[in-house]
């Protein structure tokens, strides 16, 4: 896979509209990807620390590109994803890093680790995902900037 299909993923990512709330980090490569948040109030259930659905997020998202980075024609879809909540954070930065494990023509799965701004474990996920019909050339943000 090329660069220039990695920094199209990034950039599609950071466009999508529900990043707005996150406004997360991304770096992807072949194979990997991580993306990050900071951790805030905004994130925050009652208990003031982050929603479990912060944690999926990070996860999925990692691992979601880290196939997509393997398949530059269509938007791949998640599956399933299973989530292991190990450690609470209420504010700093979140990393997840992500990473294919297994792969054939139709049917990929991925890891992802989440970590805190410490290197201290917060969680970890894994997923099956699969190609879609939906276009990359399609998908919104996707080819721009070139």
């Amino acid at each position: 896979m090329t660069d220039n299909h990695h920094r199209r993923l990034e950039r599609m990512y950071l466009a999508a509209p529900c990043n707005e709330i996150y406004r997360p980090t991304v770096s992807i490569r072949e194979g990997e990807a991580e993306v990050g948040f900071a951790v805030g109030p905004h994130l925050h259930h009652a208990a003031r620390a982050a929603h479990g659905s912060v944690y999926f997020k990070a996860m999925d998202d990692a691992a979601f590109f880290a196939v997509n980075s393997l398949v530059e024609d269509v938007f791949v879809l998640t599956v399933s994803f299973n989530v292991h909540l190990i450690r609470p954070i209420s504010e700093g930065e979140m990393m997840a890093s992500g990473r294919v494990v297994s792969a054939s023509s139709n049917l990929w799965v991925a890891e992802a680790d989440l970590k805190d701004g410490r290197g201290r474990i917060l969680g970890h996920g894994s997923g099956s995902f699969m190609r879609s019909r939906i276009s990359l050339v399609d998908a919104m943000g996707y080819g721009e900037g070139d």
